[in-house]
């Protein structure tokens, strides 16, 4: 009965080590997705450029995919306005220095003065640069 309870705590002690191993980047990513939400709804170049590898191919469900630098002049210039952003049913899946997270994202808009809704689900790709994780792509698609 003893070697059942040494060999259970063993497996949950080193069952929670490589949690906690893991959970490091998590949480590090985690707060990355909450940087790049609040620089989408008050951005600026700097933030955007921050978050953001300058690799980035950001995909918008229309189709249409932006670089690095057309991803931020549309926030940073106000033609894609951003007056609020829910985030859900988020998971983050770490591969080495890259990062794969999910979630479903919904907003409203003020683009051109019109005000709008979307509700989407994201792709999103980070990898750590330079111990920093930066947003690498990003794919939306509609929700019905």
């Amino acid at each position: 009965m003893k070697l059942r309870t040494w060999i259970a705590s063993a497996a949950i002690l080193l069952g929670s080590l490589s949690l906690q191993a893991q959970s490091a980047d998590e949480k590090a990513v985690a707060a990355a997705v909450e940087d790049l939400r609040k620089a989408m709804i008050d951005p600026t170049k700097a933030a955007l450029e921050g978050i953001s590898a300058k690799e980035l191919s950001y995909g918008h469900s229309s189709g249409l995919v932006e670089d690095q630098a057309a991803f931020v002049e549309a926030l940073a210039s106000g033609k894609s306005d951003f007056v609020s952003i829910t985030l859900e049913d988020q998971t983050i899946k770490i591969v080495g220095n890259t990062a794969i997270v999910r979630h479903k994202f919904s907003a409203d808009t003020n683009n051109n003065n019109t005000p709008g809704k979307v509700n989407l689900a994201i792709l999103l790709i980070w990898q750590k640069q330079s111990g920093k994780w930066k947003l690498l792509a990003r794919q939306a698609v509609k929700l019905v």
